[in-house]
Formats: structure tokens, sequence, C-alpha cells
């Protein structure tokens, strides 16, 4: 799937546009982290994310605690906030080709992602809202009616940022761009 469309074109199409010594510098994807970060502390909320995590990506979720403690939004320093996975190798590439081949294209008014944070030029990130269309939460759609959005983390072992953003074109993210 992923692999080899990555072995069979996307490596030479590296190959022929930027200048490599070894097949090695060739960019690709390390790991994909999925997470979703609940604004105040709710145990059914924490399951029922935790739940969902585990769903889409066939992986089990890790619990993130707090770092500090915050009065506005009632946390205590060490008590769970959210969580997340982090996808590597086989089970990367299957929730990549579901999210580029089912999952964006069923989404209803879908004009494209809007990448959140560019700080690094090893990754980028963007949000689902949207998470009805995987099929693991559609037969118990009552129970992930009201999740918060869903973070999706992307890293690379790229060098430049015009490596990455070629990375990113050549395996069609949809992406707006900025005008």
């Amino acid at each position: 799937m992923i692999r080899n469309y990555y072995k069979e074109i996307i490596r030479y199409d590296f190959l022929n546009k930027f200048n490599y010594k070894k097949i090695n510098q060739i960019p690709k994807i390390k790991k994909i982290i999925l997470n979703f970060n609940c604004k105040s502390f709710d145990i059914k909320k924490l399951a029922i994310t935790i739940l969902t995590l585990e769903l889409i990506s066939t992986k089990k979720s890790v619990a993130t605690k707090s770092k500090k403690a915050s009065i506005n939004l009632k946390i205590r320093k060490g008590h769970p906030v959210g969580c997340k996975v982090v996808l590597k190798n086989k089970k990367m590439e299957f929730f990549l080709f579901k999210l580029l081949n089912k999952i964006f294209p069923e989404l209803k008014n879908f004009k494209g992602l809007k990448v959140q944070k560019h700080n690094s030029i090893n990754s980028f990130s963007f949000s689902l809202k949207d998470l009805i269309n995987f099929n693991e939460l559609n037969s118990n759609f009552y129970l992930f009616a009201n999740l918060p959005t869903l973070n999706i983390t992307v890293v690379y072992n790229s060098c430049t940022t015009k490596e990455l953003n070629y990375f990113v074109n050549v395996l069609k993210f949809p992406l707006i761009k900025k005008s």
C-alpha cells in the first residue's frame, strides 16, 4: 500500500528532484501521533477518548497527565488531561492509507486541512473534528457524538522545509493553500 508507493514512486521522485549522495538521506515518515486534549477532568469523557483512540488506531492508548496545575481549568498537577497514541511501522502505514483514501474523501463540506503547527521542519499537525467516517465508531455512534477534536501530528526525518512540502504534496495531503 503506502510502503510500495513510497519505494516505487516517492523515492525516485526525491532522487530526481533533490541531489542525494546516499539513499538513506531520502525523507520518510517516522511516526504519527494521535491525541485528544480534554479541557476539563471528566472521567467519562477521558474513558471515551481513550476507547476512541484504541478503536481508530488498533493500539493501546496512554493517558497524558498535566505537568502544571491550572486554577482556571480546575486541573491539578499529575491528573489526566488527555490521551495519545504513537503509531509506527505497519500500524502507521495502515492509518495513513485509511486517512488519505477513505476518511478525507468522505468528509462532507471538506475543503482541506489547515496546518496548525509548523514550528519544526520535521513535523506538521492538523486537527479532525468529524470522526464519524471511521467505521470503527459507527456501531456505537451515541458514545462518540461529542468527542473533542483529534490532533494528528506526522513526524518526518526530512532536513528542509522544501523537502517536507514536497513530501506532503507527493502523498497528496489535502492542505489549504495560504494566499
